[in-house]
């Protein structure tokens, strides 16, 4: 009888939370949880609706969708021990939970990130033709966010396999829904997306899993997203220390009567309901005194660092120099061969198809392949999180951000998500993508325009960042990139777009944190992106050893202290500003026994007057000045 089943995986949650709500009562866990006493009829109402090959990105309010869903609960709770028996290992805790193996890609503990996350994994699903859907988890405080309606929106438009799940337990952390959301129902706020949707009775766990039946079902037929808001209660509090002052006694009162689990036990035997409860509370004590007895049984920190670590794949080697084209032309011509190469490897962005891409990169490839190249509205937030979703699940999205300013509307997926994807899911998953986006000034086009933000990825780790300044090394690399298991940021300078040099065949690659040495001379110039393009144009090969670093993350640290040990001084340049750049990682690796110079632009925003732009940037005469101030302190 399902209903047994039902009510043992509710009572299982149940347990296996008010365990870990005694553990922090007696001292015994570290960090913080968020338990969901009480919210039991939506965790298992939806998982008893879904199948195996559908995935769930839960809240930080996780551990019921696990124990639904099937994970251990030994290794949860040695997750919350924070032992290597843990779901990932000990490496994420309460709030950071990913199960491959029930279908699980992880909990977001960025309030409502985890949307446009699993909207990817439905953008995976359709793309491999797969009868499944991906459901997204979220509070009734997240409706809120950004990120939520921007996934609404593309949702729609793109028509995934998607379903909004909303667990509304009227309160975001203290904040009453009744005072933070304007309309009456969330769910109406599908309407305003063309999304159809209903409302369930989350306490009422055959009713949750009715209605999430019915939606997986429309999902599946229609094709189209769908949203269900299931009405529910959190009885405790909404972490560890919350007191719960913002609320009634009675209010909590009139909520506990109407409990998921003693509505369910109404409906069965009696004695039946009571075995059921006495083995999940034995299957729970047992659980936890298995996982304490191996509490001390953790990671070493090498172990740790290698879940973590970017694994540069080689490139092939090969190829050859086949002719000319310019860095635009050389980008669009990687692209291209990549799409070739597989199936998997897709084009997401704003203007990419028939406009052909704001900076005319993608050009006709939307013509060309025009089953990979998806156009999206404004929203960063959405696809960028999108793209981290979808490579998880295998696919190969390359996303262009319009402009490398908005670099910033993406930081939360490329930091908080793409980034910690393999180390906070213990190493199940990867997040293979490429995010391309175009940087740097003399456009005119203002100080929202032309930035050179690629600095402020540099402390993240998990990332590959290549800024390449030729055709050559743009297509080489960017081919190379798409080999790659960990997410790539590739830089563009817009003031490298129309500059004509080499480019390789299909064939030609080049190695990542492989730095580009040419030429010779008793001063070394490092340098990359356009601050490289200009060095050499202003510098002969007989006169300097130019090194291009062309990967910025992670450096070529071997070939900076060669270049250093080989000459009597050091030129170190960037169109960056100097606080937090590359130029100062550069020169934290040299030694202090020989003149080193780092020429950065100024430190200000960038103006739009072309005479105030050109002072505040790079140019060939400062490069100049800088090289022969270099050589004058190195008595050359």
């Amino acid at each position: 009888m399902k209903e047994f089943e039902i009510l043992r995986r509710m009572i299982l949650s149940r347990e296996a939370e008010k365990r870990i709500e005694r553990a922090f009562e007696e001292g015994l866990l570290y960090g913080t949880t968020h338990l969901s006493i009480g919210q039991e009829g939506v965790h298992v109402g939806l998982s008893m609706a879904l199948e195996d090959g559908d995935w769930i990105v839960p809240t930080h309010r996780c551990h019921g969708y696990n124990i639904a869903r099937g994970t251990s609960i030994f290794s949860l709770f040695s997750e919350m021990l924070g032992s290597r028996h843990g779901v990932v290992k000990g490496l994420g805790g309460s709030m950071h939970m990913a199960d491959r193996s029930t279908f699980n890609l992880g909990s977001s503990a960025i309030v409502g990130s985890g949307v446009p996350i699993a909207g990817g994994a439905a953008f995976a699903l359709k793309r491999q033709g797969k009868r499944n859907i991906a459901v997204a988890i979220m509070g009734d405080g997240a409706t809120s966010r950004g990120a939520v309606h921007e996934m609404m929106n593309l949702a729609s438009v793109w028509s995934l396999p998607l379903l909004f799940l909303i667990e509304n337990n009227h309160y975001g952390m203290s904040a009453s829904s009744s005072r933070m959301i304007a309309t009456s129902s969330i769910a109406s706020r599908a309407k305003g997306y063309s999304i159809e949707h209903d409302v369930a009775d989350g306490n009422d766990v055959l009713s949750v899993m009715e209605k999430a039946k019915k939606a997986r079902e429309y999902i599946l037929d229609s094709g189209r997203p769908y949203l269900l808001e299931c009405d529910t209660y959190r009885q405790c509090g909404h972490s560890k220390s919350d007191r719960r002052v913002y609320r009634s006694r009675e209010e909590e009162e009139m909520w506990r009567e109407r409990d998921p689990i003693l509505l369910l036990r109404k409906k069965l035997p009696e004695d039946e309901c009571t075995r059921i409860e006495r083995d999940a509370k034995n299957a729970v004590d047992s659980a936890w005194e298995d996982a304490w007895r191996m509490r001390n049984e953790i990671l070493s920190l090498s172990e740790a660092r290698e879940i973590g670590r970017v694994d540069i794949i080689s490139p092939p080697v090969g190829g050859n120099i086949k002719g000319k084209a310019s860095y635009r032309d050389a980008i669009r011509e990687a692209i291209g061969e990549i799409f070739s190469s597989s199936s998997s490897y897709t084009m997401i962005g704003e203007d990419i198809g028939a406009y052909g891409g704001c900076f005319g990169v993608s050009g006709d490839l939307g013509r060309r392949y025009p089953d990979r190249i998806y156009e999206t509205p404004v929203s960063e937030e959405a696809f960028s999180n999108l793209a981290v979703g979808a490579s998880m699940l295998g696919e190969r999205p390359i996303i262009e951000v319009m402009y490398g300013d908005f670099s910033t509307l993406v930081s939360d997926s490329i930091i908080n998500h793409a980034a910690k994807t393999r180390f906070l899911t213990g190493g199940q998953f990867s997040s293979p993508f490429i995010m391309r986006t175009p940087i740097g000034g003399m456009t005119g086009h203002g100080a929202q325009h032309t930035q050179s933000l690629e600095s402020i990825f540099l402390s993240t780790p998990g990332l590959i960042i290549i800024a390449p300044s030729d055709a050559l090394s743009a297509k080489a690399l960017l081919k190379s990139a798409a080999l790659q298991d960990d997410p790539v940021l590739f830089f563009e300078h817009k003031g490298l777009y129309s500059n004509v040099s080499e480019v390789g065949d299909e064939n030609l690659y080049l190695p990542i944190g492989k730095a580009i040495r040419r030429g010779r001379g008793r001063v070394a110039v490092i340098a990359y992106s356009r601050a490289a393009a200009l060095v050499s144009e202003e510098l002969g090969e007989d006169e300097a050893l130019i090194l291009d670093l062309a990967t910025i993350k992670p450096l070529d640290e071997e070939g900076i202290r060669a270049a250093y040990s080989e000459s009597d001084a050091v030129l170190v340049i960037q169109d960056a500003p100097r606080g937090g750049s590359v130029g100062e990682s550069v020169v934290s690796l040299l030694g202090r026994d020989k003149p080193v110079i780092l020429l950065s632009s100024e430190d200000m925003s960038i103006p739009f007057s072309k005479r105030l732009e050109e002072e505040v940037l790079l140019s060939r005469k400062k490069i100049r000045e800088a090289f022969e101030e270099a050589k004058r302190m190195a008595g050359i």
